[in-house]
């Protein structure tokens, strides 16, 4: 009789147990949840690289031009604020090297003043400050900010520093993918030749002119023994404006677990990149290799050279640049013949990018982590290949279960809170 009452309660708890249970989330339902919350919260893409010829009256951002990004597909996919990318190709460390950098880097920021001001000013604005940033899209606009991506341009003299802030930028990396002035970059891995013990003299004064003018410190590019002394050096928190973890993806463009605990601990964040080297190398590689016939096919038809991405990171200057354009139009013209070999071997996509942001704020948590896509500069992933897909992002992070204030803090309000801080310890410097 016992038994057969403690078998009667087992049953009676077990479907008790089930009816409490919620139901599974429809498609449909997830979908209509993710929508709103996307709408919502403030998303920022902090690395978006630009061309001066896609700054001019005849072809600008107005238009839905062959660019990843452009205010269009902005709209389309909900993406609010841009961060566009005055980018300099390393030259010679010397002053004619430094006089041509200066120039193009006054180029791209004269590019950007003419989309605000002259083009779409009644479509986009250009933030300086996070309440900038609120205003703005409360107003309905866009956003557009400025980052520097190598201070190569800023040559010997740190009052450009000031300069480059004055014209609105708000972050600046030391390097790119050369040795600059200023510190060695991550190269020095693969060559192991270095120049310095991580930042030279002159980069230690950058760092300080940084703090003073209240430009936040990009930790992207330069080496590992660089970005600890700057991290260490800085009065305020730094950023990693575009890149991932080296846990998931050992390439040297990601971040260590010893880095990102530093980062933490200084107050920074970092901004989970959307470019599929960095995010799966094996499956990039594959993909790669089998598409790679493909590709000379199609730069013999388009004639003009096929560059291996490793190749293209290794040029300098306006080769580079040039390298870089011919690169994305050969993988575009290429995407719709692909479809055979991304079955065999999958493209890097999504849900390998939302691994990324799993991992970092498992390491960090997740007021330490953002997300950017390094588009029209080789980001771009299944999914999330251009401005007009940036809701699946938001998608994948519903479905991994993140609150609609942790999607916040990762699209928006922790770069946001990094960049309030840095302006802070500025005004104290200043004062």
């Amino acid at each position: 009789m016992k038994l057969q009452h403690y078998t009667f309660l087992l049953i009676f708890l077990s479907f008790s147990l089930f009816a409490q249970s919620p139901p599974p989330e429809s498609e449909y339902s997830l979908n209509k949840r993710a929508k709103k919350i996307h709408e919502s919260v403030i998303t920022i893409d902090t690395h978006n690289d630009i061309n001066v010829k896609n700054f001019t009256d005849e072809v600008n951002y107005t238009q839905n031009i062959d660019t990843q990004v452009n205010l269009p597909k902005m709209e389309e996919g909900g993406l609010d604020v841009s961060w566009l990318i005055v980018y300099t190709g390393q030259g010679k460390l010397d002053k004619e090297g430094y006089k041509k950098a200066y120039k193009n880097a006054i180029d791209k920021f004269d590019a950007i003043d003419r989309l605000v001001n002259d083009y779409a000013p009644d479509q986009i604005e250009l933030a300086l400050t996070s309440a900038d940033v609120k205003r703005i899209i409360t107003s309905g606009k866009k956003v557009a900010m400025i980052g520097v991506e190598n201070a190569y341009p800023v040559g010997e003299n740190l009052k450009n520093i000031e300069k480059f802030h004055k014209r609105g930028a708000r972050y600046m990396s030391l390097a790119h993918n050369c040795h600059s002035q200023f510190c060695n970059t991550n190269t020095g891995e693969e060559d192991d030749v270095w120049l310095y013990n991580g930042l030279s003299d002159l980069g230690r004064k950058a760092i300080e002119e940084m703090n003073r003018v209240g430009i936040m410190i990009d930790i992207s590019h330069p080496s590992k023994e660089a970005n600890m002394q700057m991290i260490q050096l800085s009065k305020a928190p730094v950023i990693a404006s575009h890149s991932s973890a080296r846990a998931l993806c050992d390439v040297s463009r990601n971040l260590d677990d010893q880095l990102l605990a530093m980062i933490k601990t200084n107050g920074g964040v970092v901004q989970t990149v959307a470019l599929n080297s960095y995010l799966n190398l094996e499956k990039y590689d594959a993909n790669m290799a089998a598409s790679k016939d493909l590709y000379k096919e199609v730069a013999k038809e388009l004639d003009i050279e096929f560059l291996e991405w490793d190749d293209v990171k290794n040029l300098s200057g306006d080769a580079q640049e040039a390298a870089y354009t011919n690169y994305e139009k050969i993988l575009k013209t290429a995407s719709p013949r692909k479809k055979d070999i991304n079955a065999k071997f999958p493209l890097v996509n999504v849900k390998d990018f939302a691994n990324h942001i799993d991992y970092l704020v498992s390491k960090m948590g997740v007021d330490y982590v953002g997300i950017s896509s390094d588009f029209d500069g080789g980001g771009g992933i299944e999914g999330w290949d251009d401005a007009s897909e940036t809701f699946n992002v938001t998608l994948e992070l519903v479905k991994r279960g993140y609150s609609e204030e942790d999607i916040a803090k990762l699209w928006g309000l922790n770069l946001l809170r990094v960049l309030d801080e840095v302006q802070e310890v500025a005004l104290k410097l200043q004062n």
